[in-house]
């Protein structure tokens, strides 16, 4: 299938689409076979492979949710890879509590970069990555120099992702990396800086609503964004790109901050905010999410994360707003909601199956750990592939601790596009050339070739699958799409495998190639190619590139 064919395709199935549906959020109670059970590592994890699938669906959903949940330790911090320039950091060593200067961030930066990078790959069976994206592009910065400031915004929402968003948000409101591109640190009683107060309101908590009168959005008024920038004034970073701080840090400056009161509108119940100096922003943030809207607006932005960018009236009703209570009564923990959502009867809908887009980062991991790629495990070779996938995630536009603006991916905000965004005449061929590099050529690194070795995946299915092309195929498919195939469908890459051959030709090659009697490289390298061929034809198909 060509690259026009493919977009076209893609364009059709994820807009055609009938999403109106009178399921609930009662707890499903169907089948759980491959189907689901690849549902929901495809949409909750970066983790899906055989291995993993076999998994989920013999341990159960239950059993799989609790997995996702379970508490795990942060991982080691980033380390100097290569770079033995640094006076403060050997190689070898974390530099992320290490003064910097003038060179060092950059390779910085592409430690960081490559760390990252490799966590999401090698997260498992496990929400926080993807609750960790979902929270990057949610409380968004960047343009930050300062490698440390990134790794202490990261860390915070890997750590805090599943947590207590209230507690959250007043985490990241005064958190450096925030401070800095938000210009909170310039926000002072003198100069109130209204950045911060504006984007906390519209993007993080709220939202808008529609325009009532002049200054007046429904959720909050000019006003508000005016008293809420006195109200978080005074506070400062300290060391960001600093040679003589180890550690930068988030500190407050009472000389700074305006201690009036602060009276709110309408919206917020003319509220008078008094002055709190170091706890007023906790003030600012409590009196913001006593708002139902709040709940509603956050559970709307996981819902289009998770499930699908279309709601209905009759979602946001049966749905979204029974989420939004779940909230609130849960006092703004996050696992009750993505719990109650995640074993719904709703997201277990067939008609959500292949309905996302996947975004660059998905497509990149999905291809790597769902063909069982090794990467060799010394420091220099595993950090420089992962940064090597990271600027092809960038290359592909989506680059992780680079989201375009305040208001991150737009797939995930703007209408009516929205997740078909991320295939364009640009992205389309890079994610193709990707999946091509792996089967037919290669990527390198360190003087390392990475490529799929397709014997290694076909030889690990049963044999008396393996040996049937068409089981075969149908086993493969399982794995490597969320949906089934047609027949025409399936016979189409039977005949990539076997062009204009009989079934039995495969099962006389390929129990030739396992048996040692018969075996040879020259029948091993035509088996390999064989697969290489029909595993290229597969993740070029539209199907490959959703979830």
């Amino acid at each position: 299938m060509n690259r026009r064919s493919v977009l076209r395709k893609l364009v059709a199935s994820t807009s055609s689409i009938a999403v109106e549906t009178a399921n609930t959020i009662a707890p499903y109670s169907g089948p759980w076979t491959y189907l689901e059970a690849s549902h929901l590592l495809r949409r909750a994890t970066f983790a899906l492979n055989r291995d993993t699938l076999e998994d989920a669906v013999d341990n159960g959903l239950d059993f799989t949710l609790d997995l996702l949940f379970a508490d795990k330790p942060l991982p080691e911090p980033p380390i100097n890879y290569f770079f033995e320039e640094d006076p403060n950091v050997m190689v070898g060593e974390t530099w992320i509590t290490k003064r910097t200067g003038d060179g060092l961030n950059g390779y910085r930066h592409r430690s960081l970069r490559a760390w990252n990078f490799n966590l999401l790959r090698n997260e498992g069976i496990h929400l926080r990555e993807k609750m960790t994206l979902f929270w990057h592009n949610h409380f968004v910065t960047e343009s930050i120099n300062d490698p440390r400031l990134r790794y202490l915004y990261i860390t915070l929402l890997r750590n805090q992702g599943l947590g207590n968003f209230k507690t959250l948000t007043e985490a990241v409101t005064v958190d450096p990396a925030m401070l800095l591109y938000l210009n909170g640190h310039q926000n002072n009683k003198n100069a109130p800086n209204e950045n911060y107060a504006r984007e906390l309101l519209e993007l993080f908590t709220i939202g808008k609503g529609d325009l009532a009168g002049p200054g007046d959005y429904t959720n909050y008024t000019e006003d508000d964004v005016v008293a809420l920038a006195k109200a978080l004034t005074g506070w400062r970073v300290q060391g960001s790109n600093s040679d003589e701080i180890d550690e930068p840090f988030s500190y407050y400056d009472p000389n700074r901050h305006d201690t009036g009161e602060k009276l709110l509108s309408h919206r917020f119940d003319n509220v008078v905010i008094s002055n709190s100096e170091e706890n007023e922003y906790k003030e600012v943030i409590a009196i913001i999410l006593g708002k139902t809207e709040v709940a509603k607006y956050i559970c709307r932005k996981l819902y289009r994360y998770f499930v699908h960018h279309h709601i209905s009236e009759t979602i946001e009703q049966n749905i979204i707003e029974p989420l939004a209570t779940i909230f609130m009564d849960n006092e703004w923990e996050l696992k009750p909601v993505l719990q109650t959502l995640l074993t719904s009867e709703h997201f277990y809908s067939s008609e959500f199956f292949g309905t996302i887009i996947t975004n660059p980062i998905e497509h990149i991991i999905k291809t790597l750990n769902i063909t069982k790629i090794e990467i060799p495990q010394d420091d220099i070779t595993t950090y420089e592939f992962h940064n090597n996938f990271h600027i092809k995630a960038r290359n592909m536009q989506m680059e992780y601790f680079g989201p375009p603006n305040v208001a991150g991916w737009k797939v995930y905000y703007q209408a009516p596009a929205y997740y078909r965004n991320w295939i364009s005449a640009v992205t389309l061929p890079l994610r193709m050339d990707f999946t091509d590099d792996l089967n037919l050529r290669r990527i390198r690194a360190n003087e390392f070739d990475l490529s799929i070795d397709p014997l290694k995946i076909v030889d690990q299915i049963p044999t008396d699958i393996s040996l049937d092309p068409n089981l075969l195929i149908q086993d493969l498919i399982t794995v490597f799409y969320c949906q089934p195939m047609a027949q025409v469908q399936r016979d189409a890459l039977k005949e990539i495998l076997i062009p204009g051959l009989p079934d039995f030709e495969w099962t006389v090659e390929y129990g030739n190639y396992l048996d040692p009697n018969t075996t040879s490289e020259e029948l091993k390298m035509a088996v390999r190619n064989k697969l290489k061929n029909l595993f290229r034809a597969m993740m070029t198909l539209p199907e490959y590139f959703v979830c």
